[in-house]
């Protein structure tokens, strides 16, 4: 089998029809800038957009496009056979923005690595699309590197559009396109809703999910912190001794995303027994960056300085 023992670059673009992905594949594919070397380039179109691409003006004569229309041949075999027939150095792929990109993640062979992903959308719909087809919009979010709102107006209000992305991603960079080639990059800053250089950092239970995101995130400058904040334990199972959970349930996107957000904490043996799985307590814990077993990896673990049971909250969904 061919390319086994290489990295093969992919370079993601998603986003509904006439959001712009085609144009800026194609004109990427044009200029010499992004042809230096004459990389041999598999084109996977996921959807049939407007406008169509023409090989014959390309610098680059090793492009190959295919068309997958079904999802269904999004599988490992599939891109797997893909791959042996063309031999690519590098996969461009324009995804189907009616399909979750979990499916094209698991589908991609081992060689295959995301090395930029960028999200494109018709901002006079965007709201629209946003209203009625949340979770497809925050799925394309999440993991892009840069959002580009086309045809922007400068009637719109640009929070509106910023407060949609940063819900899904704080790190992606988001860029307005009033008119061909005048674009204005978004400067809007995020502060944290508490005060993180505080003693002790309080954590308001209207803002858990935005605390939960940011350590998650950024935990290593939350090493040596105090924080105090109200959660639900979770107890035994497969929990190293001295260790349990303390978190909230967290809705990112909607209902149907819910899931519980919690953190280790580290706390005596015999205090942990006297502690009933699923109970409420407000916890002033101090956070230290470290590898935890239940964890497999270096991450936020907290050590519990004071643990008073509470009642739980009336509605204990943390949402953005």
């Amino acid at each position: 089998m061919l390319g086994r023992n290489r990295e093969i670059p992919v370079y993601l673009f998603t986003g509904f029809l006439e959001s712009g992905k085609t144009s800026f594949i194609d004109e990427s594919l044009r200029s010499d800038e992004f042809n230096k070397e004459g990389e041999r380039t598999l084109l996977l179109l996921c959807e049939e957009g407007i406008e169509e691409y023409d090989l014959y003006h390309y610098p680059n004569k090793d492009v190959f496009i295919e068309e997958i229309d079904d999802i269904n041949l999004l599988n490992p075999v599939y891109l797997d056979n893909l791959e042996n027939k063309w031999n690519p150095s590098r996969v461009i792929i324009e995804y189907n923005g009616m399909w979750m990109l979990d499916r094209l993640y698991a589908a991609m062979p081992p060689s295959w690595v995301v090395y930029q992903e960028m999200t494109f959308a018709y901002a006079p719909t965007y709201l629209t699309y946003n209203q009625n087809m949340r979770n497809l919009v925050f799925d394309k979010l999440q993991s892009a590197e840069m959002v580009i709102f086309n045809r922007f107006s400068r009637a719109f209000d640009k929070m509106e559009f910023h407060k949609i992305v940063r819900v899904a991603n704080r790190r992606s960079q988001i860029i307005y396109e009033y008119e061909r080639d005048e674009v204005e990059f978004d400067d809007i800053e995020d502060p944290l809703p508490f005060d993180f250089d505080a003693d002790v950092v309080e954590i308001a239970d209207i803002d858990y999910a935005y605390w939960y995101r940011d350590i998650n995130e950024e935990a290593e400058k939350y090493d040596g912190k105090k924080v105090r904040f109200k959660g639900r334990t979770l107890t035994g199972g497969q929990l190293p001794e001295g260790s349990m959970v303390i978190g909230r349930h967290v809705m990112t996107c909607c209902i149907e995303d819910v899931q519980f957000a919690g953190l280790i904490a580290v706390w005596d043996q015999a205090e942990i027994d006297k502690v009933v799985h699923g109970d409420w307590a407000t916890v002033l814990v101090e956070v230290k960056f470290e590898y935890h077993e239940a964890y497999k990896e270096e991450g936020p673990v907290l050590y519990i300085k004071e643990f008073t049971p509470c009642e739980p909250l009336e509605d204990d969904i943390a949402t953005f």
